[in-house]
């Protein structure tokens, strides 16, 4: 036999599990209404806070060329200035009682709504020995890339048009 605050008796321990049980129960009961009385409102998405925007950036561009065999032909590089997407999205989680994991989660990420394409200049190219080319046709190299134009907040998993 158990003991229930130093009483030994069956009655007192079968009486107190059952009060145990009642109150158990009623605050379950009570839980579970508050739960599904305060249905999980959608989030709203704030966005008069938010950063994201597009900046101009310095990066250090390296190409390397080669001939129709796969030899190196040369290499050119140079220090360029492209747009990037930067700053701070609002997200949030909220408890819910509609999904499986309890919360509703709304992630927002700063990334480019818009992309064009850029041709640049690398002026600074080298032969496989490290010699820099001076002749007009191999002195310079031409590229294209895609940079952001226009930067937005975007949720998380969203595929940008």
């Amino acid at each position: 036999m158990a003991s229930v605050a130093g009483i030994e008796s069956a009655d007192m321990r079968y009486g107190f599990r059952s009060a145990l049980a009642t109150n158990g129960c009623g605050i379950l009961l009570c839980c579970a209404l508050l739960l599904t009385m305060s249905p999980t409102v959608p989030a709203q998405h704030n966005q008069a806070d938010e950063t994201c925007e597009t900046l101009p950036s310095e990066i250090h561009l390296i190409k390397e060329e080669y001939d129709e065999l796969g030899r190196l032909y040369r290499t050119c590089n140079g220090d360029v200035t492209v747009n990037k997407c930067e700053g701070k999205c609002n997200s949030q989680v909220q408890p819910s009682v509609i999904t499986a994991t309890g919360f509703l989660k709304e992630c927002y990420c700063c990334r480019e709504s818009f992309l064009r394409e850029r041709q640049l200049q690398l002026t600074h190219c080298y032969d496989p020995d490290g010699v820099r080319m001076t002749d007009h046709e191999s002195a310079t190299m031409e590229i294209r890339l895609k940079e952001p134009v226009d930067c937005k907040c975007f949720k998380c998993g969203e595929m940008v048009r």
